[in-house]
């Protein structure tokens, strides 16, 4: 049997945790310190997984290289860039965007909570970026110690983002690197 999927699961943990939350006495300064503590915790608690992890990548040193054609942005009109990169470069590279999306979200949740005085975000935040990060192929490659093989092959697929509108499919294929190779599209990799 298939389990639910990460997005339907982070849906239901929203509605339940928003209901839990009208039942919170968030007016209480105690209660308030406690929710407060709970998300620095929960975010220490990735910001600390994120960092064993990057240790792992440095002592793996898996410097088989990578080749993959990456997907213009939306919009712009470029056309798609060979990327030549190494396992280790590439999984460095998902840590560091790892980093930047929490620290995102971090600063965005002190913005509502500190300017905008909202409590309830505190709780639901506390919870969806550990589950998050639980969930991603990082984890699941380095800690838990699963093959990267089928849908952990990098490279990864990128979520769709907002209404699974992504950026579109990066591709392995060999004509596709051998076509952006011919076209002179990237390819330099970095020593």
């Amino acid at each position: 049997m298939n389990a639910l999927s990460p997005q339907v699961t982070n849906l239901v943990i929203i509605l339940g945790m928003m209901q839990v939350s009208k039942r919170i006495p968030f007016d209480d300064p105690q209660v308030l310190l406690g929710v407060r503590i709970l998300y620095v915790t929960s975010n220490l608690i990735i910001f600390g997984l994120y960092y064993y992890i990057s240790l792992k990548i440095k002592a793996k040193r898996d410097l088989t290289t990578l080749k993959y054609v990456e997907p213009a942005p939306m919009g712009s009109g470029e056309e798609p860039k060979l990327v030549t990169t190494t396992i280790q470069e590439y999984d460095q590279s998902q840590v560091s965007a790892a980093y930047k999306a929490q620290l995102m979200g971090a600063g965005m949740m002190a913005f509502m909570h500190l300017y905008l005085k909202y409590t309830n975000p505190l709780l639901i935040q506390s919870i969806i970026p550990v589950k998050g990060a639980l969930e991603s192929n990082l984890f699941k490659v380095y800690i838990l110690g699963k093959p990267a093989v089928g849908e952990l092959k990098r490279p990864w697929k990128a979520s769709g983002g907002m209404m699974g509108m992504g950026q579109g499919e990066t591709k392995t294929d060999k004509a596709s690197i051998e076509a952006a190779e011919r076209s002179g599209r990237g390819g330099a990799k970095e020593e």
